[in-house]
């Protein structure tokens, strides 16, 4: 029998470090160390045996447990035996005296040892008491005795782990949930711990037990080598620690590191975070599959057919998840793809695996620069809010992001070893995004914002000094091929370049110093719009990295500055300009169909939906209820042109269809006609979409800009989009006798930015005091519809 120095030496000398680099490795260490440690203890059952009489071990049999019995244990990893008897063929003082002669070898031999003696009855009876028991003895296997015996136990296990499923998998679920807050998670830990942390060692035996309970399959291929991966950072730790722990301890990381041949520990860290990606994504879509099969189960009464409830663009909600129509058969593009991670962003809940291969197999890159749908699509995702968190890490682990934009590979799971920061490098990133949808209401363009927040810290890679100044050539490269303007370009390239700067100006110097200020001006280049910007990026940034880095005394001495800045650029506001072409000459077309008392309506099917030119006599109301019918006919407005030729109100929508069909020219027509004599009839189908939609959670703000025209009133209003808005503007208008004389209508980012030219009677601006009552009133119904 081996020394307690000879037994360690062994396992050791097995683990070896001179195969850690060699591909498939790990799997053939973890062979040699399980085929070793069952050759040691079968060793120990022959002596512990021999006493008891000759030849038979029948009711009577050493099985191995958790690591030991998958054959995936470390070198130093502990040993979780039982000793299993019938009760009926040795007497209860032999069964003791024989464990004592197996389990205290195994402790002289220096190996930790979690040891039980029970018959079938008593692991039946134990595995239904305890959820950690009933899961480890899933994995049972035989090392010596009677394997009958064994075999009996495990399919007992296993078919009362199947039969009781139901009260299990909750319990499974919620013990995983409470592991993983008392551990933490290996994608944001500096000190992960491999075994017990979210995404470890642990969450693979969690998966295997879901479908042993066969109610869901899990993911193969990508998990299991993530699972090697661990296994291989384990079994590095356990020898150049010379202990068999789990935790991967700052201190230990450099020589894992080397072991493992990465070239430093940030790149160790690296992979482990990615792997712990990919096993944390794998186990909540199996958990969530297992419990719609569980649901799926429940007995109910009359025929068991499917919940879809529509979304648009062919795409349903199902049972928590968002998945594609019975009928679709329509190419995967990208503009389909960023609907649907849209359209579970928003809600909250994960795309359906079966749809995300369905729409990323075979998916051709968006061609460069990306098409103004794509863009706008893309940036409305990234304005969905908490539910992107999800979202992004599946297109992520799918590979699509880093088809899209490749330089994302770069910073994809890259540990930050900064007290302040709680997150990798690219989730920092994602939860900067979040936080910056809550500021859109802030500033003048939030795509800008919002993709500043997404590349702001793509810079921050192995070798990089100062990852602002170098990360913001390519954030400028990223929205070139994203196809922004030359202008917008290099805004955001601009946010990359100095998103530390206010924050540091505001806490390092004094913010009150005419200096400060004006070295800030000097970063926004003079332009109040890139200062509020700045301002909301900034708040985004801290807020997202941890608590201590958005303190109220940096919050407060950043708006101090902020509010100096503002003032030293006054009142230097850029606004959308009336449209050029305001004085332009009729179509034909329109003054025939005008001459024939209805309205001109023409519909132009585009990539993205339709362009929609109406044409009527001017009359107070008519913006509303053009509006009005668009979104009734269930379109959503990206933009819109509003001018009045000779009398005549053109209005040019750009709109996307969810449902598919576009509205018909006749139906707007008739619409128009019926709302012009006061028959509110075909509004009806846009009151049943507002009840339905969802509270606006960005509240409203319209301003009046001064000096902006001679001949009209000109109002800025900004909002969260949302059914009916731009008619519940007009109706305002229109309830204190204004006219809409031009207006540039556009949605950034599920935020409209409207800039309306309104008179009053005559022709005239309006009056000081009844713009501030129309503010007010535009305030109110935009965070609150009007009626009727």
């Amino acid at each position: 029998m081996s020394t307690h120095a000879d037994h360690m030496t062994e396992r050791l000398d097995l683990a070896g470090t001179r195969d850690f680099t060699r591909p498939g490795a790990g799997e053939a260490r973890r062979a040699r160390l399980a085929a070793y440690g069952r050759q040691w203890l079968g060793g120990l059952w022959d002596e512990a045996i021999r006493p008891l009489h000759s030849g038979s071990q029948d009711g009577v049999a050493l099985a191995a447990v958790g690591s030991f019995a998958r054959g995936d244990g470390g070198p130093l990893s502990d040993y979780d035996l039982v000793l299993l008897h019938d009760g009926r063929s040795l007497r209860p003082e032999v069964i003791t005296a024989l464990a004592d002669r197996i389990w205290y070898p195994v402790w002289d031999a220096g190996v930790r040892l979690d040891h039980s003696v029970r018959t079938m009855a008593e692991c039946r009876g134990t595995a239904s008491g305890d959820l950690a028991a009933a899961v480890g003895m899933l994995d049972i296997d035989w090392v010596a005795g009677d394997p009958v015996l064994v075999s009996g136990v495990r399919q007992m296990i296993a078919h009362d782990w199947r039969a009781n499923a139901r009260k299990r998998l909750p319990e499974l679920i919620e013990a995983t949930r409470r592991r993983h807050e008392r551990h933490g998670d290996l994608s944001t830990s500096i000190e992960p711990d491999l075994k017990e942390g979210r995404g470890g060692l642990r969450d693979m035996t969690v998966l295997k037990a879901l479908t042993a309970a066969w109610l869901s399959d899990r993911p193969h291929g990508e998990v299991d080598a993530a699972y090697n991966t661990l296994l291989d950072v384990r079994d590095a730790l356990h020898v150049a620690t010379g202990r068999g722990r789990d935790r991967l301890g700052r201190e230990d990381q450099d020589a894992v590191a080397a072991l493992l041949g990465h070239p430093d520990p940030d790149a160790l860290l690296t992979e482990v975070v990615q792997s712990a990606r990919v096993i944390s994504y794998s186990l909540d879509g199996t958990a969530r599959r297992a419990q719609q099969s569980q649901r799926a189960r429940t007995p109910r009464i009359g025929p068991r057919r499917p919940v879809l409830s529509p979304l648009g663009y062919g795409l349903y909600e199902h049972d928590g998840e968002i998945v594609l129509g019975p009928n679709f058969t329509t190419r995967p593009t990208p503009l389909l793809l960023l609907r649907a991670a849209r359209a579970a962003a928003r809600r909250e809940i994960p795309l359906a695996p079966a749809t995300l291969t369905n729409l990323t197999v075979g998916l051709e890159p968006p061609s460069v620069p990306w098409e103004p749908e794509i863009r706008d699509a893309f940036v409305d995702l990234l304005a969905t809010g908490p539910g992107l968190t999800q979202v992004w890490e599946a297109l992520d682990l799918g590979g699509v992001i880093g088809t899209w934009i490749p330089e994302w590979r770069a910073v994809r799971s890259r540990p930050q070893r900064n007290a302040i920061h709680r997150h990798t490098v690219d989730r920092h990133l994602i939860e900067t995004v979040v936080e910056a949808a809550d500021l859109r209401v802030d500033v003048e363009r939030p795509d800008l914002l919002l993709v500043g927040a997404l590349l702001h810290d793509i810079g921050k890679i192995s070798g990089v000094h100062d990852h602002a100044i170098e990360g913001a050539p390519v954030a400028a490269n990223i929205a070139r091929r994203m196809g922004f303007s030359r202008d917008d370009v290099d805004v955001i390239e601009l946010l990359v370049r100095e998103h530390l700067s206010l924050v540091d100006l505001a806490t390092r110097r004094d913010p009150h110093d005419p200096q400060t200020v004006s070295a800030l001006v000097a970063s926004v280049e003079e332009r109040r719009d890139i200062l509020e910007l700045l301002r909301a990026l900034t708040q985004a940034d801290a807020i997202a990295a941890g608590p201590r880095a958005w303190t109220q005394w940096r919050a407060s001495l950043t708006e101090q500055l902020t509010e100096h800045a503002r003032v030293a650029l006054g009142d230097r506001h850029v606004i959308a300009a009336e449209p050029a072409d305001i004085d332009q000459e009729l179509d034909p077309q329109v003054l025939r169909d005008l001459a024939n008392g209805v309205p001109s309506v023409d519909v132009v099917a585009t990539a993205a939906g339709a362009r929609i030119e109406i044409a009527d006599r001017d009359r107070l109301g008519l913006f509303a209820d053009s509006a009005g019918l668009l979104s009734a006919a269930g379109v959503q407005v990206r933009s819109a042109r509003v001018r009045t030729i000779d009398g005549v109100a053109v209005n040019t929508w750009e709109i996307e269809a969810p449902a598919g069909d576009l509205p018909q020219a006749q139906s707007l027509q008739r619409g128009l006609t019926a709302l012009a004599r006061g028959d509110r009839s075909p509004l009806r189908a846009l009151e049943r979409r507002r009840r339905t939609a969802a509270t606006a959670t960005v509240g409203t703000r319209a301003t009046v800009i001064p000096g902006a025209s001679a001949e009209a009133t000109v109002v800025e209003v900004r909002s969260q989009d949302r059914p009916g808005l731009l008619r519940d503007i007009g109706m305002t208008f229109a309830r204190f006798g204004l006219g809409v004389r031009s207006a540039h209508v556009a949605t950034y980012a599920g935020q409209t930015l409207d800039t309306f030219y309104v008179t009053a009677a005559g022709g005239q601006p309006v009056t000081p005091p009844q713009v501030a009552q129309v503010i007010a009133a535009l305030i109110d119904a935009c965070d609150g519809p009007l009626p009727g």
